[in-house]
């Protein structure tokens, strides 16, 4: 059993319903502080899911062996429930699962919130090892993914930025889950090729994401030839972060635009 949140707007609405994917070590939960509860409030009708062996989802195989095809299936089960093909949003490595699924399934539509590089994330890999080569090796060894944020400074560190707020790191460091390992390990994978990918794509990237590496997001929108925005200053976490209303008015004014074309 796959547990979602599910948002409707007050009036009904011609919008595709956007569908969340969140991001290694979350669940539904991380959505729905700030961004269901908006796009809702703008007439869609918007869907947050939590991947097997997250929040109160189900899992019928340990956590630690479930892979990214796991977690495209699903998406795959949530988005056949709903009445219209939905806009795909992914964060972080939501964004793997997403770019998988549009590969297999497609989809009106794309967002890609903090994604990693085409070749996976093996040059910011690289980079947490040099600052934390004790911290990433206990990780990889016989620890989780989500020991990389057990602190509220490395929390802070690799998910927001220096002027977000305690509280919200706190929170968030709170709520932290453990994630697959095989499915960290495939995050180092090089992303879909773009010709199996036909859905436009909108790709989201943060200033001062201590979990990427500069210029991922640039990448990633070259390689598939999306639209593209950064927001300076702002953190991984970008659906949490103090700026978060700009992140979600971006995507709504993305949309209104491609159900224009």
């Amino acid at each position: 059993m796959l547990e979602t949140i599910d948002k409707r707007p007050t009036t009904s609405a011609p919008h595709a319903p956007p569908l969340f994917v969140h991001g290694a070590c979350s669940s539904a939960r991380i959505w729905d502080d700030h961004f269901l509860d908006f796009f809702a409030a703008k007439g869609y009708r918007a869907i947050a899911l939590s991947l097997r062996g997250h929040g109160a989802s189900s899992s019928s195989k340990p956590l630690k062996d479930c892979s990214l095809a796991d977690y495209v299936e699903d998406v795959r089960a949530v988005a056949a429930e709903l009445p219209s093909p939905p806009v795909m949003i992914g964060h972080s490595m939501g964004c793997w699962v997403v770019l998988n699924y549009l590969a297999k399934h497609g989809a009106s539509a794309g967002i890609l919130m903090a994604p990693g590089t085409p070749k996976g994330l093996r040059r910011w890999a690289l980079h947490a090892l040099r600052r934390h080569p004790w911290l990433v090796l206990r990780c990889n060894t016989f620890g989780n993914p989500v020991d990389l944020f057990d602190t509220p400074a490395s929390a802070r560190e690799f998910l927001f930025s220096a002027n977000t707020p305690e509280s919200t790191v706190t929170s968030c460091a709170s709520r932290l889950e453990p994630e697959s390992a095989r499915a960290a390990r495939e995050t180092v994978n090089q992303l879909p090729d773009a010709r199996d990918i036909s859905a436009p794509l909108l790709v989201l990237g943060a200033g001062s994401d201590g979990s990427r590496v500069d210029g991922d997001a640039a990448a990633v929108a070259e390689m598939y030839q999306a639209d593209m925005e950064i927001f300076p200053d702002m953190g991984h976490v970008m659906m949490l972060e103090p700026g978060w209303s700009d992140v979600a008015e971006r995507i709504r004014t993305w949309l209104d635009g491609e159900q224009q074309q």
